[in-house]
């Protein structure tokens, strides 16, 4: 068992006059107005290398730690500060009988204040240095006397950064020349979290190294460091009594996107997260401007740009010129919104293109969270910031931002781990077409695609069903993928009824608001209703409509057909595909797998339908 020290005691005080200080930085701004204020103080300075240089030009005197150590830098460098006249002056006790009795013998005086930068390594890294030039940009001189300092915070004080000099300062002025231990305190934890950081890169660009550079399988590392670094507080989590909540960045990678306006909440950004991924990746498959509508981190709708019909655009309340000059983007979310007009309600919405004037007048009249996209007109992004009453978020994605191949997840003081699920779904995934029907045009190709794009990041078991460049029902988080099939199934038969004549006749009194003329449509196809929820209900209209049969129902889904059905895992059964026929799907593609591969397939040549085995499981939990 290790042997744990004991505290060193010495007299402590809470301000400490900063007499002398030894500075060293890689990134020297503003450095010569700090080295000139603790001049300015009577603070000795010692310096180092090119530090040195900088000082004098400036007119200030400065000390080489070589003379004052009476060693010369050696090695290229690499020994510049690895003395005891250094780690002694930062580390000895003040106080302290036998410290301050081994510093007189060895001529060792005291170090106050320790203002560094350690070696860019990480920018090394980024920049595609060869391994060795990165591992020659590994600090340790550094490190050493950052970790000297402040373990020995109660009597010195290190500074670490530019952005900590102004208040390091304001602190000396207002105490005598001398530094709190309140401030010491702080300026040594952040110094620790820088080195831990330091190391963390380090160790990660070692492993990732040997990983790379071996033919086999590597072991497990013993320890994996990761560092975070917060950079907002949320309101909360998932809860209101979910506190303290934040969001952070991995390491010196930035968030995948900036806050323009409002004040994002933590389901917000998960939403923005999955939402923004999955309208890139349609973006990228489909070659065309892509939308998403999402709730709770499942997609309530999304969607490509594709022309609407006369009918859809009485169903979706669009007049058919407004819609013929829509831009592709708006027609995207338009789509995308209406696909499940009463699930999208207060949405948190996504789009792959620059969100132009068109798409942000839709989104100005409907009920929504925020919007997410890779960049906003000046006109977009004035109708926006007036929304909400100006509190809808605004996020923009980060240009070429890339997420690291490793995701981790912390669940119940456990930490999982696993590859990012970097599959992109293509038409090469639907070239294996194992049913008798062969004949799959480049519109279907396309839905399919939507639809497996869109079950990637919906909450498992995932189905969704898609037609015209648009989900039109999503089945998420069901133990059963019959039950998702059964749930996204109602969806698209709501969708579909949303256009028959009698539901487009309907006639509301003047002041019934947008989303109520939604939910009245709905509960119209649904019919269920109670005998106190029919009274209101009816309440809504200037004439009282008649039923909406079951038989009246029926009659119009059997038009339906070319709808497209994508599931995240295998169908287990036939029971999902006898179900699909109910509302017109044609083309289906799923994973395969299953030893009922064959009695699936079997069940969509009995229903004439045409079925692709992707190869790629889409599980998203």
């Amino acid at each position: 068992m290790a042997h744990i020290l004991s505290a060193v005691e010495g007299k402590s005080t809470d301000v400490v006059k900063i007499t002398r200080a030894l500075i060293s930085v890689s990134d020297k701004t503003g450095i010569e107005d700090f080295a000139k204020f603790l001049s300015s103080q009577n603070v000795e300075l010692l310096s180092t290398g090119g530090t040195a240089a900088k000082l004098r030009a400036a007119g200030l005197t400065v000390i080489d730690v070589s003379s004052y150590t009476g060693h010369a830098e050696c090695l290229d460098g690499r020994v510049k500060t690895l003395h005891p006249k250094i780690h002694g002056g930062l580390l000895g006790v003040r106080g302290n009988p036998q410290h301050e009795a081994d510093m007189e013998r060895l001529d060792i005086g005291r170090i106050d204040m320790t203002i560094l930068n350690l070696y860019p390594f990480e920018k090394t890294v980024a920049s595609g240095a060869s391994f060795e030039q990165c591992v020659e940009n590994i600090d340790i001189g550094g490190p050493s006397m950052l970790r000297s300092t402040a373990k020995n915070h109660a009597f010195t004080s290190i500074v670490t950064s530019p952005a900590q000099y102004a208040a390091v300062m304001a602190e000396m002025e207002a105490n005598g020349g001398g530094t709190t231990m309140a401030l010491r305190r702080r300026l040594a934890s952040e110094a620790f979290t820088l080195s831990a950081a330091y190391d963390a890169a380090i160790a990660s660009h070692f492993q990732t190294a040997l990983s790379d550079s071996s033919t086999t399988p590597q072991e497990q590392p013993s320890a994996i460091t990761r560092v975070y670094r917060p950079q907002r507080t949320l309101k909360y989590g998932c809860n209101p009594h979910q506190k303290p909540s934040f969001v952070a960045t991995i390491g010196s990678s930035p968030l995948p996107f900036s806050i323009v306006n409002g004040v994002p909440g933590y389901i917000n950004l998960l939403d923005a997260a999955n939402a923004y991924q999955l309208v890139l990746e349609l973006r990228l498959a489909t070659s065309l401007p892509a939308a998403a509508s999402f709730k709770h981190v499942s997609p309530a709708g999304a969607a490509v740009a594709v022309p609407l019909t006369s009918v859809e655009c009485q169903a979706y309340e669009v007049k058919e010129e407004d819609a013929a000059g829509l831009t592709p983007v708006a027609l995207a979310y338009l789509r995308a919104r209406h696909g499940d007009p009463m699930c999208s309600f207060g949405d948190f919405a996504a789009v792959s293109d620059v969100v132009d004037e068109d798409t942000a007048k839709i989104l100005k009249k409907e009920v929504s969270d925020g919007i997410v996209a890779p960049g906003y007109t000046p006109e977009a992004l004035e109708i926006l910031k007036t929304k909400k009453g100006g509190k809808f978020i605004i996020l923009e994605g980060t240009k070429d931002f890339v997420p690291g191949d490793l995701e981790y997840r912390e669940v119940f003081g456990m930490t999982f781990c696993q590859k990012r699920n970097n599959a992109i779904i293509t038409k090469d995934h639907m070239s294996n077409v194992v049913t008798a029907k062969k004949d799959l045009s480049e519109d279907a190709i396309r839905d399919l695609i939507v639809a497996s794009i869109c079950v990637k990041y919906t909450q498992s078991n995932s189905v969704g069903f898609a037609k015209d460049g648009m989900m039109v029902g999503v089945g998420a988080g069901q133990q059963s993928r019959v039950d998702c099939v059964k749930l996204a199934g109602k969806k698209v038969k709501t969708w579909y009824l949303r256009q028959h004549p009698k539901v487009l006749g309907l006639k509301f009194k003047d002041g019934v608001k947008r989303q109520e003329r939604v939910n009245a449509r709905v509960r119209y196809i649904e019919g269920d209703f109670t005998p106190e929820e029919k009274i209101r209900w009816e309440a809504q209209f200037s004439e009282v409509p008649e039923p909406l049969s079951e038989s009246e129902k029926d009659d119009f889904m059997k038009a339906t057909s070319g709808v497209t059905i994508s599931s995240d895992a295998f169908f287990p059964f036939r029971d999902s595909i006898d179900h699909a026929s109910k509302v017109g799907v044609t083309y289906v593609a799923q994973p395969g797998g299953s030893v009922q591969d064959e009695n699936v397939t079997k069940c969509c040549d009995d229903y004439g339908m045409l079925m692709c085995f992707t190869g790629t499981r889409l599980f998203h939990h």
